[in-house]
């Protein structure tokens, strides 16, 4: 039986179809095994890249067979839940356990010596794997510590204590990790949610949080989940991604990472838009490195996300309110302070709600070059958004002066969509032009056109519509010399999407 099964399988989850999976999951933390699941059956290089090997189903195990591995695994799991408690109740309560290397050999060390305690016989795998399981619920995030560490990995799903899946590639896998209960699940996601300060319980049922290394985290847990403690994580790399990586994963086009840079370094403000989990975070990110180092960077989040890696940057944190109901610092609170704070640009990781208008503001008083996403279908529908967001603000404001406010503020929209094979790409660059009678005029300056479908990939380019921005001016006088070729001038061919 294989760690991954299809997410979508309609059978059960015994479907035999594999996708492109990492050899082994933990394989990034030094070949660590999923706790108690059994190892891969068939992953390697002919079922990554779709050979013959991936077109033919794995052995199907006996019923005999299956009950045998099962009564195993639940051996396995009563022997780490007695073993964990005895080297709990032996470890030095007054430990460091930042200290993860000092702490990983006392474990160690303790782990043997109570295995050689209880006569114990384990074979080399499993009291490997033993220790990794034990290893993850005192130090790490318990039983889904080796999908944190498997790089393969983008987005963990936990609905309930035995539902675990991964998202690898843009698609959906159900593993084999199973928590023992509700209460198991909890314990992880307090290890999570209380060092920043942020509680769950039946008050406030659900959570918004992150990890050390930023990646994201939402928590939802009974009475308003059905199924259990729900666990969503977002993973981040540990190495944030550059503008070769978006290019080389087909995001963007190198002439269009030429573009989006001029685009910042002459202050235009940008919003970044798409729908959810189409990368508009991670565009954000990249966007924002093209910000000059000799400015200062205030950016405003909900929970920290943003790597940029300029000297002078200024990360704030909206703040939930306490168990009294008290103490709530709202991301709209944040972007009026940040007005104070001599700032070069404000980024906002996303407006959601009654902040949008004070971005506005910022972005109209002599803020620009300010960046920001929003959830949206396109970008018409970007502004249609935005106008919603500022009535949320409860100003009793015109439509009209409310779309005055949104095309004299925005520049630039970058629009992004998640295609059908899982990748992410940049399908729309729009420019805000300004007013028309009571409507605010777009025009798309590259437009993303699909070609064909092949072998389960989307096939196209991103175009140029043949209009040269009204912004082109700033370039040049900024000494910014972009090719005519970008906007669909000179000779055909010359652009590659």
């Amino acid at each position: 039986m294989s760690i991954f099964r299809r997410g979508d399988d309609q059978n059960g989850g015994n479907d035999d179809s594999r996708g492109p999976l990492s050899g082994r999951i933990g394989g990034a933390a030094g070949g660590q095994h999923t706790p108690f699941a059994n190892p891969p059956s068939r992953m390697g290089g002919a079922a990554n890249d779709g050979g013959p090997a991936s077109r033919f189903p794995a052995p199907v195990q006996s019923p005999a067979n299956q009950a045998a591995a099962a009564a195993r695994e639940n051996n396995l799991f009563d022997l780490k839940r007695k073993v964990q408690a005895a080297l709990i109740a032996e470890m030095d309560p007054k430990m460091d356990l930042s200290q993860t290397a000092q702490v990983r050999r006392a474990i160690e060390d303790l782990f043997n010596r109570i295995l050689e305690q209880q006569n114990v016989v384990l074979t080399r795998q499993d009291r490997q794997r033993l220790f990794e399981a034990i290893s993850a619920e005192i130090l790490g995030f318990g039983p889904i510590e080796p999908l944190l560490s498997d790089d393969s990995v983008t987005e963990i799903m936990v609905n309930g204590p035995r539902s675990v899946f991964v998202e690898q590639n843009g698609r959906l896998f159900r593993t084999d990790i199973r928590f023992r209960d509700d209460d198991h699940v909890m314990r992880v996601v307090e290890r999570i949610v209380s060092p920043l300060g942020r509680r769950i319980d039946e008050a406030q049922p659900f959570v918004d949080a992150r990890l050390p290394d930023g990646s994201r985290v939402n928590v939802i847990i009974p009475p308003l989940s059905l199924v259990g403690p729900v666990l969503t994580i977002r993973k981040f790399s540990k190495r944030p991604l550059t503008p070769d990586d978006l290019v080389r994963l087909g995001t963007i086009s190198q002439p269009m990472v030429d573009f989006l840079r001029a685009c910042v370094e002459v202050r235009l403000n940008v919003v970044v838009s798409g729908g959810t989990g189409s990368g508009k975070t991670t565009l954000l990110n990249v966007l924002s490195g093209f910000i000059p180092g000799d400015q200062r960077i205030v950016t405003i989040e909900d929970a920290a996300e943003l790597q940029l890696r300029q000297e002078h940057v200024v990360p704030l944190e909206s703040r939930p309110p306490n168990i009294e109901g008290n103490g709530r610092i709202t991301t709209r609170d944040l972007v009026a302070n940040a007005l104070r704070m001599r700032p070069d640009r404000i980024v906002v990781g996303e407006v959601r709600g009654a902040e949008a208008l004070d971005m506005l503001q910022a972005m109209n008083t002599g803020h620009d070059g300010s960046l920001t996403t929003l959830h949206s279908n396109s970008p018409r529908d970007t502004l249609r958004r935005l106008e919603t967001m500022v009535l949320m603000a409860g100003m009793d404001l015109p439509l009209r002066a409310i779309r005055e406010q949104i095309a004299s503020a925005a520049n630039l929209i970058v629009h992004q969509e998640r295609m059908r094979d899982g990748t992410r790409k940049i399908t729309h660059v729009t420019e805000v032009v300004g007013m028309e009678g009571d409507v605010i005029t777009l025009q798309d300056l590259f437009v993303f056109e699909q070609t064909g479908y092949d072998d389960g990939h989307v096939v196209g380019r991103l175009r140029p519509t043949g209009i040269r921005p009204s912004f082109i001016e700033m370039f040049e006088m900024s000494n910014i010399h972009l090719p005519a070729q970008m906007f669909g001038y000179g000779e055909a061919g010359a652009w590659r999407g």
